[in-house]
């Protein structure tokens, strides 16, 4: 396995075969919005989580606009109080 993490995931806990990818929490397309340069450092915005491939897929299945993930869902907490992406965690925790 050549580049792949086999890591836990941050947000289900999982490890898995295909290992994890980097969820920027501020996501890159909004590094360069005025709002986001006045509100947050450059080392948040650089802020990185590791996250399994399905969980990645979740949360931008479930917040497809990037400025609402920079805005509202800038943390891990943020990420787990989202509905759908918690009623989705729940069960994905259950999966082999």
């Amino acid at each position: 396995m050549s580049n792949i993490q086999l890591r836990a995931c941050r947000l289900c806990g999982r490890v898995t075969r295909r290992g994890t990818t980097e969820h920027h929490l501020i996501p890159r397309t909004c590094h360069s919005n005025k709002w986001f340069k006045r509100r947050f450092t450059r080392e948040q915005m650089r802020e990185t989580i590791s996250v399994c491939r399905d969980c990645h897929h979740s949360i931008h299945k479930f917040i497809p606009s990037e400025k609402e993930l920079g805005r509202d869902y800038h943390s891990v907490e943020a990420l787990l109080a989202h509905e759908q992406l918690a009623g989705f965690l729940a069960w994905v925790r259950r999966q082999k």
